[in-house]
């Protein structure tokens, strides 16, 4: 989509072009020491949770992802038209805030439930974060009914909830996302989709089963969930807004698909 807007940045632009770039940089790092230790404990917890909680949370997935696919039952915000960069990011950290409210208090409550309410937390979070996401897109002034970007919503969540090697992957297929080929609702992957989100939060979820504690950390892990998720989106919808205004921005994305590629 493109935005009618003066060919210079003024000040909050140029201040969100440098956390863009300081962002992508991170979207391309390979995975560190704490990454790789982290992988593995999740990957140790992955197979201590009950196989009842995988069901649930993988029917949860499997749904959430064909229903924003295609398109069903899906309530879109208008797209918001004519606004600077600056008004409409005030507008979405007031949303991020809204939501990361909600969240926080469910997590509270699923917690405190143990080991039922907080599988049953699971449901109810994922869905905030969709209806996060394409309220964000709306803000940024995309139409969540465009089959093109409920893909890169679900790019977006997959950047904010995978490990370092996926979200690699996924990154290089962000880039120039309103002039490329964006495939079919046969050819997502959502077996991988479901996996990386799973194991990337198994790790959170276990520990807001624990008796005692589970109230708290539900607490602080959902806050936690809906605050990345909102960087992640406000940055992915700079990239699209800045996208051929600079073409200097445009070298640095290429020189990044370029690394990711050949990492």
């Amino acid at each position: 989509m493109n935005h009618a807007v003066a060919p210079l940045a003024d000040s909050y632009e140029q201040d969100a072009q440098c956390e863009l770039t300081a962002w992508r940089a991170r979207m391309v790092a390979g995975p560190n020491l704490w990454d790789r230790t982290t992988r593995g404990v999740q990957q140790r917890i992955n197979r201590a949770i009950p196989e009842k909680v995988h069901t649930v949370i993988t029917a949860t997935i499997e749904q959430m992802t064909r229903g924003i696919l295609s398109g069903s039952g899906l309530t879109t915000p208008a797209p918001l038209l004519g606004a600077s960069l600056a008004q409409r990011e005030a507008k979405v950290l007031e949303k991020i805030a809204l939501y990361r409210t909600t969240a926080t208090a469910e997590g509270g409550v699923a917690g405190a439930g143990g080991f039922l309410m907080a599988a049953a937390d699971f449901p109810v979070l994922i869905s905030l974060k969709i209806k996060l996401l394409f309220d964000i897109a709306a803000l940024y002034g995309h139409s969540g009914k465009d089959f093109r970007e409920r893909l890169y919503i679900l790019a977006i969540f997959q950047l904010a909830f995978s490990s370092p090697v996926h979200r690699k992957e996924v990154f290089a297929t962000m880039a120039a996302w309103d002039a490329r080929e964006v495939g079919t609702l046969d050819q997502f992957d959502w077996p991988r989709f479901q996996q990386e989100y799973r194991d990337y939060i198994d790790l959170a979820k276990m520990a807001q089963m624990l008796p005692l504690i589970g109230a708290p950390v539900g607490m602080i892990v959902n806050y936690r969930l809906l605050d990345r998720l909102g960087e992640t989106a406000i940055n992915a919808y700079r990239m699209r807004w800045f996208e051929g205004r600079e073409p200097s921005l445009q070298a640095g994305t290429q020189t990044e698909i370029d690394e990711t590629r050949s990492a």
